[in-house]
């Protein structure tokens, strides 16, 4: 049975969890006091009268802005640092990540699919781009899943060719679909670069059973990927049903990153850097290192967000933009540094 992560390492990143999450729904246009949001919070659960100090537009940007939004990328990132570790430990390769095999491609090319379509300006017009993008994402896989089936067996390497080449007919669709359509060219980058155009609490409660549902499965199968690492012939010998558990784990995988995609885009970097920084820091063991790498990359991307909004404001930057400019560099040191520490 995995083992829930206890101690120091689970102590300390889920008090950095809860640091960002404050400084994420204070900080913007109008900066919000942590005394003013502890306040506002305890009156709401509590159900007493808002101190008079306190003004009510603070509630409004709180409640209806900025936690569902802190929630949404904290979900984000969450589900892509989970599903990076998991990738990893399945391919036994720490350059694996979440889009590894065609999710983001396959979610890209279902937005930007929806976007050209003539949608009414409603909330379900809007939540179209998402659920599309899910799908195709959903749909891609199993198309490179079945590709790479040989018998009754699924060789690593004929999964990541097949996602590789599933991937870039995707994109190649993907970039003919934004050409022919220049009225939401615009939109279709600014998403492809990872930003939604959704706000409010809908996202949110949309993504959180997927998310929940794929991570709390990742962290099950924790175990197993621990045997993983021995190779399949070795891991068929103890007794692990590999087939069936890899099939789990990129089911698991995927589900969290096409929930991902679905309603924040496309956001390079988490799942590559974060379990990276997890492995260096606090060793390889999957029971420990999969709920860690979900606490450390919901923080991760709740930072990226913040520089996102603080950067050049009052304009705002796609949070992708940022991972990838200071994931890209920050990953290269990394590779550089400890390639000996790695044991796969």
């Amino acid at each position: 049975m995995p083992v829930k992560p206890s101690g120091r390492p689970f102590w300390i990143s889920l008090a950095l969890l809860l640091a960002t999450v404050v400084l994420s729904v204070g900080v913007g246009s109008v900066f919000i006091p942590p005394g003013d949001l502890l306040r506002i919070l305890v009156s709401g659960l509590a159900a007493r009268p808002l101190p008079e100090a306190i003004p009510a537009s603070f509630v409004t940007i709180l409640i209806s802005l900025r936690l569902p939004r802190t929630l949404l990328v904290a979900l984000t990132g969450a589900a892509l640092s989970g599903s990076g570790a998991a990738y990893q430990g399945l391919f036994r390769n720490p350059l694996a990540d979440p889009y590894l095999i065609g999710v983001a491609s396959g979610g890209g090319l279902g937005a930007v699919l929806a976007m050209t379509i003539h949608w009414p300006y409603t909330w379900w017009g809007l939540i179209a781009i998402p659920i599309a993008a899910f799908c195709a994402a959903v749909l891609t896989v199993a198309l490179v899943y079945q590709l790479a089936r040989v018998g009754r067996a699924i060789p690593t390497t004929n999964l990541i060719l097949a996602g590789v080449a599933i991937s870039s007919f995707a994109t190649a669709v993907t970039s003919f679909l934004m050409l022919t359509s220049t009225r939401e060219l615009h939109r279709a980058v600014a998403w492809l670069l990872g930003g939604s155009t959704l706000s409010g609490w809908g996202p949110v409660l949309a993504m959180l059973p997927y998310a929940l549902i794929g991570l709390a499965t990742l962290v099950a199968l924790s175990h197993p990927l621990n045997v993983l690492q021995f190779g399949d012939e070795q891991a068929q010998q103890l007794g692990l049903p590999v087939q069936r558990v890899r099939f789990l784990i990129v089911a698991a995988a995927t589900l969290t990153t096409a929930a991902a995609v679905s309603f924040s885009g496309i956001i390079g970097f988490v799942g590559l850097i974060v379990p990276h920084l997890i492995r260096l820091l606090w060793g390889g063991d999957y029971r420990r290192l999969l709920p860690l790498a979900v606490l450390n990359g919901a923080t991760f991307l709740l930072v990226a967000d913040i520089l996102a909004r603080i950067l050049m404001a009052p304009q705002e930057i796609p949070v992708g933009i940022i991972t990838a400019l200071g994931g890209a560099p920050f990953f290269l040191w990394i590779l550089r540094h400890s390639r000996q520490q790695y044991a796969w």
